[in-house]
């Protein structure tokens, strides 16, 4: 009985964990905590029985999240270069069962933003304007009062507003877009690379210190031309390199094999129909838990 219950909600927890933490990993450990510590309420005499397990479980996800959060951020600190989330490409496996305007959303340019929150933030945001919960049982969870998770929940909806890319840009044209933007890179056109950009577009590369990449986000559409153009020759046709074309967070992605090796992963955000944001990610680690998932 406990078992059915928790696997009810499993991808609505595994979610929100993913949301909070933009680790797939460590969304799995919270899942993994959170059933050790629903198991034991369902089988401790002394607890008064769970009437409304989506809510309990809700309860310890959240909190197990913030409690990592904490634990992470020494960590994140000291993270070389830039960080993005984990890409995934199961997004099925964290379906909410909500109806709200972000509930299907696990966009990098979503997932970033948050990142950029404070911890109750991000937790209020979630809870309330995704996950659809009101205010007072966000409160509960989150242990403060009503009009405290209203302020944090309106402060983050504030971020998400201004950052948010074009969330009706089809699917078609961001594989359009990407797929022209690479084949400019590798002819060395640098008048097709600027028209496919937004003038404020950002470029920022995650390898965790683990592969050669630019330490920090790169602004502006005139240095990520010139960037692009500078390393050229690793985007033009080579024997040993295939391209293949996924789906993750959502969204198309380019994946780059080197000697049938995931090398590079490359994803784009789109704003009135140029590219806003190129997200790449060859840190080798999570490149290879995404491809063991493929």
């Amino acid at each position: 009985m406990a078992l059915a219950s928790f696997q009810q909600h499993r991808s609505r927890l595994l979610g929100l964990a993913y949301r909070m933490l933009g680790s797939r990993a460590d969304a799995e450990d919270i899942l993994q905590e959170a059933w050790l510590r629903w198991s034991a309420a369902q089988h401790t005499q002394t607890d008064a029985p769970v009437d409304n397990a989506q809510a309990y479980l809700t309860t310890i996800v959240t909190r197990l999240s913030l409690d990592r959060l904490k634990a992470e951020r020494v960590r994140r600190d000291a993270y070389i270069g830039p960080w993005l989330p984990d890409p995934v490409s199961d997004v099925g496996s964290m379906d909410l069962e909500a109806a709200t305007e972000l509930a299907d959303d696990l966009s990098y340019a979503l997932l970033l933003t948050l990142e950029r929150l404070s911890a109750p933030e991000r937790a209020a945001f979630l809870l309330h304007d995704v996950f659809d919960l009101p205010f007072s049982e966000v409160a509960a969870v989150l242990e403060r009062n009503e009009a405290s998770v209203r302020q944090l929940a309106s402060r983050a909806r504030k971020a998400v507003r201004a950052e948010q890319p074009d969330r009706s840009a089809p699917e078609a044209e961001h594989r359009r877009l990407l797929g022209a933007f690479m084949r400019a890179a590798a002819e060395g056109d640098s008048d097709t690379l600027t028209s496919l950009l937004r003038e404020d577009a950002v470029f920022t590369a995650d390898s965790g210190g683990y592969r050669l990449a630019a330490r920090r986000p790169i602004a502006g559409a005139e240095k990520i031309v010139r960037l692009f153009l500078g390393v050229a020759n690793k985007f033009r046709p080579q024997a040993q390199v295939s391209a293949e074309w996924l789906t993750t967070n959502g969204a198309p992605a380019l994946l780059l094999r080197h000697d049938g090796e995931p090398e590079q992963l490359l994803s784009v955000s789109v704003r009135d129909g140029r590219i806003a944001a190129i997200y790449l990610l060859n840190h080798p680690q999570k490149l290879r838990a995404l491809c063991e998932r493929l």
